[in-house]
């Protein structure tokens, strides 16, 4: 190679190079004005907020989770909305009753807050509603309201996210629209929450149109509640009769000048509970299953469906205690018959609470 050939090879060489070296700085300064822009920039968006809470709920990161909502805040909009509607459309109450129930609310609100709280908190990291166990105090009726209504009330266990928008940011607040669809009546619904911008980034801290989910789902639940009562009616009239007449052999057959039962009692008692009324819960289910549920009344069909599971479990165990004589039998007989009331009560309060609402027409 020539002189002049080798300096031009070395020239275009230098020149390739230099170009190369070049490219690399405008990557390097690329990759770290982007990283400036997402850590410094997009980071404090309401639209990152957003996209990691999604994230969060789909990796089922409760604590991820907890980083973009206000839980307490949410709740605390959420609870009043949903308390004041427990009044609504019961025209039987008084102004005077009405304030007092109010202010019943009120007290209890921190332990129901709290309660729901734990509870979403719980769903978020299993996928699962599970209700207040052990020694909670919301367990039961300890504080004058039965939780597991409140919850069916809400109607949280049977929305379901469908689409989330994008948020529009304004000052120190943003609007963030989703549309959900309650399952029961299959009812699409665009819900309207309010972000803030907070020291730790933006947060969830209201939905604001709750109350108005609440006024157009209630009134086509409660339709078809309505309807479904109507077209079981025959049938839950005919074995109350029934159930009636057993109870008063029931409490015959457990007469005792001593106040122990004889070997031939627990025995007649047991045959009688095994082949008259375990089979009769039975019957009657089943005709129950047979009607069409409306699907905003497939809570009630529950309830009903669990009050003859336990019942039928509760006597299956005082059977297997009445012949074998076994405290713990009778013991867990005694459990579950308490559960079973309480499902019962529950089937009440909803029927009544249907009732109340019968008359009101569907809202847009």
């Amino acid at each position: 190679m020539d002189d002049y050939t080798w300096k031009k090879a070395l020239q275009a060489r230098q020149k390739r190079v230099r170009r190369e070296r070049f490219l690399v700085l405008v990557l390097i300064a690329a990759v770290i004005g982007g990283s400036i822009w997402y850590f410094l920039c997009y980071t404090r968006t309401p639209a990152y907020a957003v996209k990691e809470l999604q994230q969060a709920m789909e990796q089922r990161d409760a604590e991820r989770f907890r980083n973009y909502v206000d839980l307490e805040s949410v709740i605390g909009f959420a609870y009043d909305d949903l308390t004041s509607d427990l009044f609504k459309y019961d025209a039987s109450i008084t102004p005077q009753t009405r304030a007092l129930f109010e202010k019943f609310y009120v007290l209890i609100k921190p332990h129901l807050a709290a309660g729901l709280n734990q509870t979403i908190l719980q769903y978020i990291a299993t996928n699962e509603w599970k209700l207040p166990d052990g020694t909670n105090i919301l367990k039961g009726r300890q504080l004058g309201i039965d939780y597991e209504t409140l919850l069916a009330r809400s109607l949280i266990r049977r929305t379901h996210l469908q689409e989330i928008g994008t948020p529009h940011e304004k000052g120190a607040q943003a609007t963030l629209d989703v549309t959900v669809l309650q399952e029961d009546t299959q009812t699409p619904f665009h819900l309207e929450l309010i972000m803030e911008k907070k020291e730790s980034g933006w947060k969830i801290i209201q939905i604001k149109n709750y109350r108005a989910y609440l006024d157009a789902i209630a009134p086509l639940i409660h339709n078809d509640i309505s309807s479904y009562i109507a077209s079981t009616k025959d049938i839950t009239e005919k074995y109350n009769y029934t159930f009636e007449n057993q109870q008063y052999n029931f409490q015959r057959m457990n007469n005792s000048s001593g106040g122990m039962l004889s070997e031939s009692q627990r025995k007649k008692i047991a045959n009688y509970l095994e082949s008259e009324v375990i089979p009769l819960l039975q019957q009657r289910q089943r005709e129950l299953d047979e009607i069409q549920t409306p699907a905003g009344a497939s809570y009630l069909a529950r309830l009903r469906q669990d009050s003859t599971d336990l019942s039928v479990r509760a006597w299956r165990h005082y059977i297997h205690g009445l012949r074998t004589q076994n405290i713990f039998e009778m013991e867990t007989a005694e459990s579950l018959h308490k559960q079973e009331l309480a499902t019962e009560q529950r089937i009440d309060e909803t029927i009544r609470y249907a009732a109340m609402t019968k008359s009101v027409p569907n809202l847009p």
